[in-house]
């Protein structure tokens, strides 16, 4: 549908929102809500059975007004600027034509369905990442055992009787390389919650950004489980002597902190504060993963796929010569991602049969939501009026 900014010149096309209509069989977001409510009834039975608090999982800025900030963030980030392009050039009646403009992009790119879409997937995505981030806490109380000793063996098995990190660390050197991988964890820190926003906003393809969002919560979901069955600290922690040459960078920082929250969590039997470490699987290796295969299910741009795999296998070696996880963690999580993906296809539609792959959406004319690139899930972004729209 096209939209004619008053006064502002030249027609260009919108991108109009639409909504996936047909093929569904479950509500949007079901399984994200099914792995929750599970982490969520799982957190309230450790805390009853081990007398332990369930904490906000974010002291500094908690998680329910950070995620919502980020979504509106892009929320405004994608109103904005469409909204003065289509107001055009200060003069004669621009706070007129600016309100008369924003009621317009509103209405085009923000009806009330995707409102329900974007505030439904936040929602259940916050649920399972707060209860994920207790369970996670409280897994060295209900299970005390430490695995780290035979996943150790399983590593220097797999690498010929040499330690994974050490082999890094003679590869890389332990000056620069390990300022670059520190910085590769940050960044990974920040892309989870980003890539969140980007999924429940700046799609055009509903479907395609509710196979993220539910991916990830299975993510948070299988990876408590198993922090919770297979208990481990980390190579940093069990096997600390091996990273002692490594410079003090940003993680080695963070992980001081982390085992000083450890410390004073288990001193206190839960009342300080949330304990983060964790090791099998790797999440950073699993989301990765995930992220990975649901750029290439759904076509992103060739750029973006050769990136996400490129920070894939930086995360791989940024873990291991860090000493967050050990090589088996890896493994672990890379398989974990992989089946997320699946689940989360077969649980959202995407699916021809027991295969995955996007579905493309029908708007209510009966047609594609993109004639041309039914399969993209491409940017909602509105195209300069000099320019063609994608589509």
């Amino acid at each position: 549908m096209p939209c004619s900014p008053t006064g502002g010149g030249d027609e260009y096309p919108v991108l109009v929102y639409t909504h996936q209509s047909t093929g569904r069989g479950a509500p949007s977001f079901a399984l994200a809500w099914l792995a929750g409510l599970g982490l969520a009834v799982a957190t309230v039975a450790f805390s009853r059975f081990e007398d332990i608090p369930i904490k906000d999982p974010d002291s500094l800025i908690p998680g329910y007004i950070r995620f919502p900030a980020i979504v509106l963030g892009a929320i405004a980030l994608d109103v904005v600027p469409h909204t003065f392009m289509a107001a055009g050039r200060p003069g004669g009646g621009w706070l007129s034509r600016i309100r008369t403009a924003f009621r317009t992009v509103m209405r085009e790119r923000w009806p009330l369905s995707h409102w329900k879409f974007a505030l439904n997937g936040v929602i259940a995505w916050y649920l399972c990442y707060a209860a994920f981030r207790n369970v996670k806490s409280m897994a060295p109380f209900v299970h005390e055992k430490i695995y780290d000793d035979p996943l150790a063996e399983i590593d220097k098995f797999l690498f010929a009787g040499h330690d994974p990190a050490a082999v890094l660390h003679a590869w890389f050197g332990t000056g620069i390389a390990a300022h670059f991988f520190s910085s590769v964890y940050i960044v990974w820190i920040a892309l989870v919650p980003v890539s969140i926003a980007i999924a429940l906003v700046w799609t055009r393809q509903t479907r395609a950004g509710e196979w993220y969002v539910t991916a990830v919560a299975v993510d948070w979901a299988l990876g408590a489980l198993l922090y919770v069955l297979v208990p481990t600290v980390g190579p940093i922690y069990s096997d600390s002597s091996t990273f002692a040459d490594l410079p003090d960078t940003y993680v080695s920082k963070l992980a001081d902190s982390m085992w000083t929250d450890r410390v004073d969590t288990l001193a206190t039997h839960g009342e300080s504060g949330l304990q983060t470490i964790a090791a099998f699987a790797s999440l950073h290796v699993g989301i990765m993963m995930t992220i990975c295969l649901i750029v290439q299910a759904v076509k992103l741009a060739r750029w973006v796929r050769i990136g996400a795999w490129t920070f894939f296998g930086l995360t791989v070696l940024a873990t291991v010569y860090l000493g967050w996880h050990f090589f088996v963690d890896v493994i672990a999580g890379a398989a974990l991602g992989a089946f997320a993906v699946w689940i989360a296809g077969i649980a959202t539609g995407n699916r021809v049969g027991l295969r995955v792959r996007l579905v493309p959406e029908v708007s209510e004319s009966g047609e594609p939501a993109s004639a041309s690139h039914p399969e993209a899930l491409a940017s909602r972004s509105l195209p300069l009026p000099d320019r063609p729209a994608a589509d």
